[in-house]
């Protein structure tokens, strides 16, 4: 009953805030960026809680459940990559704003093909993203209520789909906001019960090492996977779609310089919180079938219920703050990006039905493939790596010349994108992703070709590049409505 009860509240919840969303959204900007006058803690709370995901509370504890504490390291690539997106990226980036990052891709490289390109990218690389969030939304349902998995993916994903659908980027950010302070609080409350069952600190270390001896040893992984893993997460991080349009979402660079610093406190204090879960879930439940399993069976199993029910809800915030956001830019590439290249004349009222429609069926496809056996056996963090591996392959390198290297061009910036893509998907096809990560060829690819063909093609016009290198300080496109 108490499940019932905590779940119940929550859903609530969030379905009151995408009601809030519908209320505030009047047009196509606020259903797109919240109308561009977030605050920075809204701002800053939504691109964390975009980051941790599934990848992080049932992924990361998976993943060092079974090759152990090495895997921590790629942790410190975060303060890394945010800290590039504030000092070298957002400058330039917000200095006009837009609606999507194919919508960056278009205004700088003056190519409606580059945009659409990127459109279907993202639509293909967020299927696969979103497919392992359904997996956790299962996984939790499961040790919540009993049921099936299968039913547990459709139940979640129908809920996030409504809100997200309803109410839009007001509704994802606020939303994001709560299930931030969820996830905190639910993984700070347990770390003292976990610390209790395992008699201290030093007793968990010890019966750690003592359950899995590889645990603190560089022997669970091979050193080239975790250093290339930690470069796809570095990558994706600095180049991920939903987390760049929170600039344009922000009500200024002062705003973005701030949410970025409490985006690196609440991305470091979760990742913290996380990593002494994991090493109680190894010392408590040593034979799990699948490392997935560890947190769900450290929360029903190990947690007074109340508890380990807010621990799952908090897990539930993370899969369903991430699908939420990931969404909404699937759909603006669908609506924004390709209905609108198609159809320029468009109402906003059109674009923003187009939008809602297309967020539903991005979230449906891969429920539907999910539920017929794609990522079968495979470990949720290792389908998170791929799309953090597409990301980094496919846009870190146009968007960082776009606004650091005035000669790269239109052509470039298609190759790039397309031999990023194809680097990485060959490589996760046919190449050794036990050694290395799919990430390497593709960023190698991209880099090149972006180079190459920029070179070997005319300069690109002064109207593309001039916006993002003038060094007169222009005023934002859009004036931002001072909502926070």
């Amino acid at each position: 009953m108490t499940e019932w009860a905590v779940l119940l509240g929550y859903l609530v919840l969030t379905l009151a805030l995408g009601y809030f969303g519908l209320r505030m959204t009047r047009n196509d900007e606020d259903f797109y960026i919240a109308g561009g006058g977030l605050g920075w803690a809204v701002g800053g709370a939504s691109i964390a809680a975009t980051q941790m995901s599934s990848g992080l509370f049932i992924g990361t504890i998976g993943i060092m459940y079974a090759v152990g504490w090495s895997f921590a390291w790629v942790v410190f690539v975060f303060p890394l990559a945010y800290w590039i997106m504030v000092a070298v990226i957002a400058p330039r980036f917000t200095r006009q704003r837009k609606i999507s990052l194919p919508d960056f891709i278009e205004a700088r490289y003056y190519s409606r093909g580059a945009r659409v390109v990127a459109a279907l990218i993202i639509l293909v690389a967020f299927v696969v993203y979103i497919s392992a969030q359904v997996i956790a939304g299962g996984l939790i349902a499961n040790a919540l209520f009993g049921v099936s998995v299968e039913s547990g993916m459709i139940g979640f994903t129908v809920v996030v789909l409504a809100y997200t659908a309803i109410g839009g980027m007001f509704a994802v950010v606020y939303t994001d906001f709560l299930q931030m302070m969820i996830m905190i609080v639910g993984a700070a409350a347990a770390i003292p019960m976990v610390l209790g069952q395992t008699g201290g600190l030093s007793s968990m270390l010890a019966l750690v090492d003592s359950a899995n001896p590889v645990t603190f040893t560089w022997d669970g992984m091979a050193p080239s996977l975790l250093l290339t893993l930690s470069l796809a997460f570095f990558l994706g991080a600095v180049a991920r779609p939903e987390q760049l349009v929170r600039f344009y979402a922000m009500k200024d660079m002062a705003t973005i310089r701030k949410g970025i610093g409490f985006v690196i406190v609440l991305v470091g204090l979760a990742h913290t919180l996380v990593f002494v879960l994991a090493l109680g879930s190894r010392t408590l439940f040593p034979a799990l079938s699948t490392a997935d399993q560890a947190m769900p069976v450290l929360a029903v199993h190990a947690l007074p219920v109340f508890l380990g029910t807010l621990l799952l809800v908090a897990v539930a915030s993370a899969m369903m703050s991430t699908i939420s956001s990931v969404l909404l830019v699937a759909g603006t590439a669908l609506s924004h990006d390709i209905y609108g290249v198609i159809r320029p004349g468009g109402s906003p009222e059109r674009r923003v039905l187009i939008g809602r429609i297309g967020t539903v069926v991005v979230g449906i496809v891969p429920m539907v493939m999910v539920l017929t056996g794609f990522g079968a056996g495979e470990l949720v963090q290792f389908i998170v790596a791929l799309f953090s591996a597409l990301m980094g392959a496919v846009f870190l390198v146009p968007v960082v010349a776009g606004v650091l290297w005035r000669r790269a061009t239109r052509e470039g910036a298609i190759a790039a994108m397309l031999g990023g893509l194809a680097g990485t998907v060959g490589w996760r096809q046919w190449g050794d992703i036990g050694s290395v990560d799919p990430v390497v060829p593709g960023f190698a690819a991209s880099l090149v070709l972006m180079v190459v063909v920029s070179l070997l093609t005319a300069p690109p016009p002064a109207s593309a590049t001039d916006p993002y290198f003038s060094d007169d300080e222009p005023a934002p496109v859009v004036e931002a409505r001072g909502r926070a």
